[in-house]
């Protein structure tokens, strides 16, 4: 059996960080740090991330299959399940399809529902990075600068880089992520509903939830509540650790 890639730290109830598209278990570390005082805390790289093997399908349901065999291995029965972006839609994934596995869930700037395709660009800018002429994160970064413009993404995208023996290349598998792009941005496919209690945090300045995914969130997840945190984006968990961590505490409590 192929496990993921995991990390732990702290005890008490078990939780599970999941990560989002192009990140690592890293990602979420300030959010680890913070639980990890009253929390078990386990974080995964998803398949084709980090450190976890590599498989030419990105199925939602086979994410939640890899997150179900670690906690299987950890003999976790159920946990709180927190996910953000991608790793939100495979924490919901594995709540409407696990529910016994679940005891809170926390989704993080992501919806239930169809995408239309936006990393064409972030996608196209990694493929066109020329590893032969990378001798450090700069030379990267101004090949990636021709396709994405922000900084601040590219220097979290760029996070994929590892070098061995001054040789660059990538650690998240691009080709299977590019195959299995439609169906990351697929919406959830089932009919069953969470009857548990969900959270959503929302970052004010991103519009990955909407006003009219509404009536889809809550017809899976009946008893979910919102939250926003004001001036923040889609990396809400790392622009504004505090009010996130707090938010979150608040509602495991």
């Amino acid at each position: 059996m192929t496990l993921l890639n995991f990390q732990q730290s702290g005890i008490g109830p078990n939780i599970v960080l999941i990560h989002g598209l192009f990140g690592s278990l890293e990602n979420l570390n300030m959010v680890a740090k913070h639980l990890s005082q009253n929390f078990s805390v386990t974080q995964v790289d998803v398949r084709n991330h980090g450190r976890s093997f590599h498989e030419n399908n990105m199925e939602y349901s086979e994410l939640a299959q890899d997150v179900i065999k670690v906690m299987d291995n950890l003999n976790i029965d159920s946990a709180h399940i927190l996910g953000h972006s991608m790793g939100g839609k495979i924490a919901m994934e594995l709540a409407l399809t696990h529910p016994q596995r679940v005891e809170k869930l926390i989704v993080a700037d992501i919806a239930p529902v169809k995408y239309p395709p936006h990393h064409q660009e972030i996608l196209k800018g990694l493929q066109a990075i020329d590893l032969s002429l990378v001798k450090n994160r700069n030379d990267a970064d101004k090949q990636l600068s021709a396709y994405v413009d922000n900084a601040g993404v590219r220097q979290f995208l760029l996070r994929n880089l590892t070098q061995q023996n001054g040789v660059f290349s990538f650690k998240c598998n691009l080709a299977y992520i590019t195959q299995c792009y439609g169906q990351i941005m697929k919406a959830y496919q089932g009919s069953e509903s969470f009857d548990q209690a969900t959270l959503f945090i929302k970052g004010s300045l991103s519009d990955y939830i909407k006003a009219e995914y509404r009536d889809s969130i809550l017809a899976l997840f009946p008893k979910s509540k919102a939250k926003i945190i004001q001036g923040a984006g889609h990396w809400l968990h790392a622009e504004k650790t505090t009010a996130f961590n707090k938010i979150v505490s608040d509602f495991l409590k």
